[in-house]
């Protein structure tokens, strides 16, 4: 059996929607209250950072804040896009139900692998209805944030057949090279074509992704 590995923020879910005002939500309290400089902050500055687990990513992003207030911070954010996700202010990608709807129909295993903590993947998994798409989900909470590549040496003894990594930041590439997988680059997500170029086939296009499968699994 085949099985398709699916990244989730910048893959199935356009996350600045929710991600951008958080983050600059919180930004604002940060440099309000005297921790940051004020700051600007573009889609392109913001978006880098997703698909990052939370944790390495406030310990990279301004580093030099004291942990306790980086971990208020990075708990206001997420908060912040847990209500907007609430109010009905995020969206799959135009397309993507259908997208996954026609892989389930052609037989594949669609298995949810994200950088995201449990209260995010259960919120998402509701109001998205994720469990219509997806057969197995994890996050890399469960896995203590280790990276994907080694989530998915935790996760492939559960599973029989092939596996085809899908997503649109390094991680997901990397997961499939240190594993010998096949891999489908997302260049309509928030990564950059450089850092998919290790992809087996970049698509520009989220209904592009059935075709790609296809044709890796001939």
């Amino acid at each position: 059996m085949a099985n398709i590995i699916f990244d989730y923020d910048g893959t199935i879910h356009n996350s600045m929607l929710t991600y951008a005002p958080a983050f600059r939500d919180t930004m604002k309290w940060l440099s309000d209250n005297g921790y940051i400089a004020p700051k600007e902050y573009t889609d392109a500055e913001i978006s880098c950072w997703l698909g990052f687990n939370s944790t390495d990513m406030w310990s990279s992003f301004h580093p030099e804040l004291d942990p306790e207030i980086r971990e208020k911070a990075r708990i206001m954010l997420g908060n912040d896009m847990a209500e907007r996700i609430e109010r009905g202010e995020g969206a799959l990608y135009d397309g993507a139900a259908e997208m996954l709807t026609s892989l389930k129909k052609s037989g594949y295993t669609l298995i949810f692998l994200s950088n995201c903590r449990f209260h995010y993947l259960e919120r998402h998994r509701r109001v998205f209805a994720l469990d219509r798409f997806f057969d197995f989900f994890y996050c890399c909470e469960a896995f203590g944030f280790i990276p994907k590549y080694e989530i998915f040496r935790k996760i492939a003894p559960r599973h029989s057949g092939s596996f085809t990594i899908v997503g649109d930041r390094f991680h997901d590439i990397e997961t499939a090279v240190r594993n010998g997988l096949h891999s489908i680059g997302c260049a309509y997500g928030f990564g950059s074509r450089e850092e998919l170029s290790q992809a087996d086939i970049i698509v520009d296009s989220i209904t592009d992704i059935p075709a790609a499968a296809e044709k890796l699994s001939r």
